[in-house]
């Protein structure tokens, strides 16, 4: 049984072996940006990756290591926050993902948690595709934890609840809840995000302070240990069986294969 999911964890033979066993692999994907005066910088590539650990246990894979850096120029008003151009984000992720196809990896699933990660992922996933033959999906993980819980968390709000629990889940000593302040208007910054939400319309905001002027806005402060496991275990869960289904089809489509093995025993 493998120590750890981590890709930079395990031995080259431990490599080898698991990519032989189920040639998955998992790219978290997330970002560096300020998260208001309670939760990390690094907020979005914790959550991606505790989330990716979890689901790589229930479907057999393995973790790729994601680079921390995504696309967030709409953060850098704020100190704190890093950001790459699309170019050398998609190139980042390419290739990163063409060196395990090179090594076996058939199957990739990236796990997102970055809202502007979206489009350039998209344009990498096809050419992974493509050029290099893996069978990819693409999974918004802060959507799915928002589909799972957002009636109970206050919605998906940059800073809120739901990003509180996802770095509790990660390492709860970088959650500072008695540091909460100043956050922004709540039913602004719900209507601002919906506006950039819409499936048909999607319009371009100068800097994140058009949503919440302070840089975030949520109630975070309900956030506790017990919940943040119950949703890091009911997202994984979900991911898991529904990117297994979503490969099973994937391969009937692709490969005219009825059933592959590493996804029959996750349910």
């Amino acid at each position: 049984m493998l120590p750890s999911r981590y890709f930079i964890d395990l031995t080259q033979p431990e490599i080898a072996a698991q990519l032989k066993k189920n040639p998955l692999v998992v790219l978290p994907q997330g970002s560096v940006e300020q998260h208001g005066p309670h939760l990390p910088t690094g907020t979005d590539i914790f959550a991606s990756n505790v989330i990716a650990h979890a689901v790589a246990e229930r479907m057999d894979g393995l973790v790729l290591p994601g680079g921390p850096l995504g696309v967030t120029p709409l953060h850098m008003p704020f100190e704190g926050t890093i950001t790459l151009t699309p170019d050398t984000y998609m190139r980042v992720v390419t290739e990163t993902c063409a060196s395990a196809a090179q090594h076996g990896a058939k199957y990739l699933l990236i796990l997102n948690w970055h809202e502007l990660n979206i489009p350039p992922l998209a344009v990498a996933a096809d050419l992974l595709h493509r050029e290099h033959g893996m069978t990819v999906l693409t999974v918004q993980a802060c959507f799915v934890a928002e589909d799972l819980f957002g009636k109970e968390c206050g919605g998906l709000t940059h800073g809120g609840e739901i990003e509180a629990l996802a770095v509790i889940a990660y390492r709860p000593d970088l959650v500072h809840l008695d540091r909460i302040d100043y956050s922004s208007d709540h039913a602004h910054g719900h209507k601002v995000d919906a506006l950039r939400r819409t499936r048909s319309y999607q319009p371009v905001l100068s800097d994140v302070r058009s949503i919440a002027p302070t840089g975030w806005y949520g109630n975070p402060q309900h956030a506790t240990v017990e919940k943040a496991r119950r949703m890091l275990n009911d997202v994984a869960d979900a991911i898991a069986k529904q990117s297994a289904e979503i490969f099973r089809q994937l391969d009937r489509l692709q490969c005219g294969v009825a059933e592959i093995k590493p996804w029959s025993k996750v349910r």
